[in-house]
């Protein structure tokens, strides 16, 4: 298949002409050579969430050979500190051909996402990757049909103010165009880069969030203006969206570095101002089609059995979703932030929204343009489910691993369209006391969600998808912030000193992940 010759597909794609998944061995010898390049980089995601690299130079063609073929070796013990035991440290890093890209900060490097792979060259069982893909694997034979997934990757870009004109409004940036936002350039940039290596971005904002002056104990942004951005991704299979969004991370970083901005995707930077949010839209897809509605456009069974699942899960997801105290700084009434476990029509005030989806019209645009004369017809069909709980501190493979679970059991169970119908909900579930006291509860600090966790273990561990080393590792994680106190402790305080230590503490986390 040739590749499309548009100006944002991936540049190996037009420069090989094959499209991604096709690339070979040879495919890629043949750019080295062609563009000189200099270094083949690796990537790889380790125990703390971020993409980690390894530079290896190329001098000659078999040494170029060699690590398309077999890989790297690296220290787990260190990627995985308190996992592995530094006596059995060693793992394979092993290139993914269809992940490669050339490094837009480094025109020398072709770059990589890779898999570990154990001494017998195996999937890593306690590895970020090597869970996600057994999740999604297990999906995918139980219910012979995949679970597609896009993040919402919100962030804040913080730089020094090189203009007091136009000035953007507290929590009035959604949407927001130039010049009343100033970061649009830098964001063009992003999304170039993104879209070219991963082909999978939908579209990009402003997003609500704005904040002229941040009051903050670190010089790295003390003083500096914050507008909040939005990447929104379109639907992948589900290992591919964990990779896609932890390298748009890297992307997003490494192009506000070049500009001197600081790019956060830390849960909440300011009391009552929007916090980052990382909401997870889901889809089942079966022959490239969607599954989630009916032909007469209302939620399928399937679709409301993946709520029945999602509810049923959703107070432990935290464990993987919201993983610092500030999270729950975040999952507030109020600020498009649910703290109810529960579900609604394109309603944000609801844990889990059905947002327009095309079901039951399309071809909008030729009701306003009447010289149109050609239909257009969505044949594989658009609508999703949105998770809304999940923030910037996600441990992102661990998370869609988690709601790969919850997919699974909700697509098992009898018992789930019984739970999604229980926790449906109409309007602003925080205007209505009614409402909101009979519905469970999202946890209200990272203590709390570690012990969600440990009762609930087995809804991760009982199929063999996340190790028992992993699920204590996270218990730890989390029982580590110490802020099972953390709200009735602000409270108590005197005003001036209640903003210093929030700020404190939703600070302190600003590039965990």
């Amino acid at each position: 298949m040739k590749s499309e010759p548009y100006a944002l597909n991936n540049p190996l794609s037009m420069l090989l002409d094959k499209e991604r998944e096709e690339f070979t061995r040879e495919d890629l010898l043949r750019v080295i050579e062609e563009r000189r390049i200099e270094r083949i980089t690796l990537h790889y995601t380790a125990l703390d969430g971020k993409l980690k690299e390894l530079k290896v130079p190329i001098a000659r063609r078999r040494q170029a050979e060699r690590i398309l073929a077999d890989g790297e070796r690296v220290d787990g013990s260190s990627l995985f500190k308190g996992m592995i035991d530094p006596a059995l440290s060693d793992l394979y890093v092993v290139p993914v051909y269809k992940y490669a890209f050339l490094n837009p900060f480094d025109a020398g490097s072709l770059d990589f996402i890779c898999r570990y792979l154990t001494a017998d060259g195996e999937p890593a069982s306690f590895s970020l990757d090597g869970i996600l893909v057994r999740a999604h694997e297990l999906f995918r034979k139980n219910h012979l049909c995949d679970l597609f997934a896009l993040g919402e990757l919100e962030f804040f870009l913080i730089n020094t103010p090189a203009s007091d004109i136009f000035h953007a409004q507290k929590q009035r940036g959604y949407h927001a165009s130039s010049p009343f936002i100033k970061s649009g350039q830098i964001l063009d940039e992003m999304v170039r880069y993104i879209t070219q290596i991963t082909g999978s971005v939908k579209y990009a904002h402003s997003e609500v969030g704005y904040i002229d002056s941040i009051r903050s104990d670190l010089g790295e942004i003390r003083d500096k203006r914050a507008e909040q951005l939005e990447i929104e991704f379109l639907p992948t299979p589900l290992a591919d969206t964990a990779e896609y969004l932890v390298l748009a991370r890297w992307l997003i970083r490494n192009v506000a570095y070049k500009y001197g901005c600081v790019a956060s995707f830390a849960p909440k930077l300011e009391e009552g101002v929007a916090g980052n949010g990382m909401h997870v839209h889901l889809e089942l897809v079966k022959d490239g089609k969607n599954m989630m509605t009916t032909p007469e456009g209302q939620l399928s069974v399937l679709a409301r059995q993946l709520i029945g699942g999602l509810c049923a899960y959703a107070d432990s997801l935290t464990a993987f979703g919201n993983t610092v105290s500030s999270a729950y700084l975040r999952l507030v009434p109020n600020q498009e932030a649910p703290t109810r476990i529960c579900w609604s029509d394109r309603n944000r005030s609801a844990m889990i929204r059905v947002p327009l989806g095309w079901s039951a019209i399309s071809n909008l645009a030729k009701k306003l343009n009447p010289q149109q004369q050609t239909e257009y017809v969505e044949a594989e069909g658009r609508q999703t489910v949105e998770l809304r709980s999940p923030d910037g501190s996600a441990i992102t493979h661990l998370l869609l691993a988690g709601i790969a679970c919850a997919a699974d059991w909700g697509l098992s169970q009898p018992d789930s369209l019984a739970l999604a119908e229980k926790n449906y909900v109409t309007g602003n579930v925080f205007s209505d006391e009614k409402v909101f006291g009979q519905l469970p509860p999202l946890p209200k600090s990272c203590v709390e969600s570690a012990e969600i966790l440990l009762k609930k273990r087995n809804y991760y561990e009982g199929k063999g998808i996340f190790p028992p080393s992993m699920i204590d590792y996270i218990v730890k994680l989390l029982r580590a912030e110490n802020d099972e106190h953390m709200n009735e402790t602000l409270i108590d305080l005197p005003a001036d000193d209640r903003l210093h230590e929030t700020r404190k503490i939703m600070h302190k986390d600003l590039h965990r992940h």
